[in-house]
């Protein structure tokens, strides 16, 4: 499918294709490690395909300003027996094929009913499921959860510095929105995304905010929609799954 980046059809070559590369692993017999070119609409099912198959999902995010449609690239990696890691990485290529055959042009939405101009989301059940003290402005409801880490410097940066996990409400209590951003160590990426993918919320980006970081944090991005509760209920299970890998280290 032609892609534009700022008004000029891009070639393939000039880093538009995926690719997933095989080596020797290092507990298992071989590794993989990739990257998935995806428009906005397959990032999810194919994310969902790659944790079906066994496969790691480790960094999503652009290349591209102006792209039209947009573009995004999903890093993966695995070990495992190198006919059980083709197999995967051939199930999200196809994957994203079921997606493009249902629909050849690239969605531009979520395909959800749209939501009230003014938000009027009730802070009481949601603090009921999520616990702690949300902030509340104009009808909208937001928790924040802190950690804590050393940056470059060695100083120590948390909850206010921007190391923090959050979720974010907007809507009413029957049709809302959910967006935030999950802060996670070393070991708890995996089961953070599989566990919001259970609960149908979906990964927007995943990167790192700091270098030199100790611990080192990779931050996730998500969006989901629905009943305010439900959604709360997505985040609060999604975080008691962090807290027991936590708990565990």
């Amino acid at each position: 499918m032609p892609v534009q980046i700022d008004g000029l059809e891009m070639p393939p070559f000039m880093g538009l294709t995926s690719w997933a590369a095989f080596s020797r692993g290092g507990k298992d017999e071989a590794m993989v490690m990739g990257d998935i070119v995806l428009f906005q609409d397959e990032v999810n099912p194919a994310m969902d395909a790659a944790f079906a198959a066994g496969i790691d999902v480790t960094a999503l995010h652009n290349h591209f300003f102006f792209d039209e449609p947009k573009v995004y690239f999903m890093h993966i990696g695995g070990e495992g027996k190198p006919e059980t890691l083709a197999s995967g990485v051939h199930a999200i290529l196809d994957r994203v094929k079921q997606v493009r055959a249902s629909s050849t042009e690239p969605g531009k939405s979520f395909k959800r009913s749209s939501l009230p101009s003014a938000s009027s989301i009730a802070a009481g059940p949601l603090t009921s499921i999520l616990g702690g003290k949300p902030a509340e402005k104009d009808g909208m409801v937001k928790f924040t959860i802190g950690r804590t880490v050393k940056n470059a410097l060695r100083c120590e940066v948390g909850k206010e510095m921007g190391v923090n996990t959050w979720a974010a409400f907007y809507g009413s209590d029957d049709n809302a929105l959910v967006d935030g951003d999950f802060a996670t160590f070393a070991g708890e990426l995996q089961t953070v995304l599989r566990t919001l993918r259970a609960k149908k919320i979906n990964i927007v980006a995943i990167h790192s905010h700091m270098e030199g970081d100790s611990p080192h944090v990779l931050f996730l991005h998500y969006w989901g929609r629905g009943p305010a509760a439900e959604l709360a209920e997505g985040v609060k299970a999604t975080l008691a799954a962090q807290d027991k890998i936590a708990g565990g280290q």
